[in-house]
């Protein structure tokens, strides 16, 4: 099956091959989570899938990149990325604010990565324990689909290494309000020599991705990688496309995180133009570090649709001036960004008024 380079080519391969299995794989760890015997977990799994489908339906598409061996490739990203959503919900509405205990949640992001490692209490951290085996069966069906993959010693450096970003990230974040700013500056203090071109905020948004990780796994699927081909995967996604696509949410929830004082990248700007510029620039250095890289049709793509597909969100229009610096950016990111655009606009509108269209099962 050849990789879509083309925006039409894109949209159908993601219709009509990504979209059904995610679906379907979402209704299964929805039935799993509506099994969880307490209350709090079982609340917050189900949240986190009916609330967070569109990380899902994203970071899917990079599943494309394993050709014939989509399904496992895609079973692989929306189990990770449920992963990440659920203990997202968990962290946000903790009222512990316990730093041991989100590191204990998030080693089984850290074990779904390593095949046949023995798992650990992950709730150990906290009052609510019994999910039932939820978070177990979803870090072992992690563990199956690269217990498949040939090579997976060569990426599985790598994997390690930007699940330790996004874990530590995810720790730093949610601890106590007035904390969170100074652990993350203090944190980027170790990396500060290495990204000069960054500030904190930057740096933090690039390591809360998942896509460089579902990159490698989906190529890794298809064909053994060698190092040098496993390292260039890794820095093409991270950190710039990263870090665009973290810019790009939190740059539309804005609203509802001053609202809630929760913590924002995007606020840390100086006004709008300098978050124009700075967007601008990961668009660009994202370009930059994708050629020569294989299939570099197809990720440019995804680093153009990424601003079509984020700046079509609804929220976008709740905001004055997020609306109109979004449409700046779109008209920068030219005819694909502008495809996506609208493209996202509809599959919204169509999400709204046929609902059950995106709920059909079709295999497992």
């Amino acid at each position: 099956m050849p990789v879509p380079v083309t925006p039409l080519h894109l949209m159908h391969n993601i219709y009509k091959k990504v979209f059904p299995v995610v679906h379907e794989q979402l209704k299964y760890w929805k039935e799993k989570a509506g099994m969880i015997p307490n209350e709090e977990l079982r609340r917050q799994a189900l949240s986190s899938i009916e609330h967070k489908t569109f990380h899902c339906e994203g970071g899917a598409v990079l599943a494309l990149l394993s050709r014939d061996r989509l399904v496992q490739a895609v079973r692989f990203i929306v189990t990770y990325q449920t992963i990440s959503d659920y203990l997202d919900n968990l962290c946000d509405r903790s009222t512990s604010l316990d730093p041991a205990d989100f590191a204990a949640l998030h080693e089984s992001m850290e074990d779904s990565l390593t095949p046949g490692v023995p798992l650990r209490d992950y709730y150990r951290g906290r009052m609510d324990q019994n999910d039932g085996g939820y978070l177990s069966e979803l870090v072992t069906t992690c563990q199956s689909v690269l217990a498949g993959m040939k090579g997976y010693e060569v990426i599985a450096p790598h994997l390690k290494e930007l699940c330790r970003y996004y874990c530590d990230l995810q720790i730093h974040k949610h601890v106590k309000k007035e904390e969170r700013e100074y652990r993350l500056i203090k944190w980027f203090e170790e990396y500060q020599d290495e990204w000069p071109q960054m500030e904190w905020y930057e740096f933090s948004a690039c390591t809360g991705s998942t896509l460089a990780i579902f990159c490698l796994v989906s190529y890794g699927l298809n064909e053994p990688l060698s190092h040098a081909q496993a390292q260039q995967i890794k820095n093409s996604y991270f950190p710039y496309i990263q870090g665009l696509h973290i810019l790009l949410d939190y740059l539309i929830d804005q609203k509802e995180d001053r609202e809630g004082g929760d913590l924002n990248f995007c606020f840390y700007y100086q006004d709008e133009k300098q978050l124009f510029e700075r967007l601008v620039y990961f668009m660009e250095k994202a370009d930059e570090q994708i050629e020569g890289i294989k299939d570099s049709r197809f990720h440019k793509l995804i680093n153009r649709g990424l601003l079509g597909v984020y700046l079509s969100d609804s929220k976008v229009y709740e905001q004055t001036g997020i609306y109109k610096l979004s449409k700046k950016v779109i008209r920068r990111g030219g005819a694909v960004s502008r495809f996506f655009y609208f493209n996202g606009r509809m599959y919204r509108y169509v999400q709204q008024v046929f609902p059950r269209l995106f709920h059909k099962t079709t295999f497992r």
